[in-house]
């Protein structure tokens, strides 16, 4: 994985939230979103979706789209490697997939920065890098991924 650049939207790291983040930041969790109904729950509560939010894939890129139509927005997972962990591979991937999409496809940015222990990062960016094809998500020489 050496030389490999994870996509521009997502960023992986053990630091914390730096003084004066972006006030469209929204944290959420990844305790509270092991299971995908937990994430769009959870996700419901933190963006204020609207109440016609499907909870599903298709549903959670919709909303995202249009919350973007009034600024960018970082979307900050904590505990990031509970992050969907009971649930099959795939589904991470699917968010993945999802936020990429919307970040490729919108004028204003969408971020997504998972953060977890020092401990933890590498067994989170092993998951990241199977369902990203193996791309994207290996640590700068002599370093964290920022």
């Amino acid at each position: 994985m050496t030389g490999q650049r994870q996509p521009g939207w997502l960023r992986v790291t053990d630091e914390a939230r730096p003084p004066g983040h972006p006030t469209s930041s929204v944290t959420v969790a990844g305790a509270a979103a092991r299971t995908r109904p937990a994430l769009f729950d959870t996700l419901t509560d933190a963006l204020d979706l609207p109440g016609h939010f499907g909870r599903n894939w298709d549903a959670l890129a919709d909303v995202l789209a249009d919350r973007l139509d009034v600024g960018p927005v970082t979307l900050e997972v904590t505990d990031a490697g509970l992050l969907l962990a009971d649930e099959p591979p795939g589904q991470l991937g699917t968010l993945l997939d999802v936020v990429g999409g919307v970040s490729a496809g919108a004028r204003e940015p969408v971020r997504l920065v998972l953060r977890d222990t020092p401990q933890r990062l590498p067994a989170l960016r092993l998951r990241l890098s199977a369902v990203l094809g193996g791309c994207g998500v290996a640590a700068p020489p002599g370093g964290v991924a920022h």
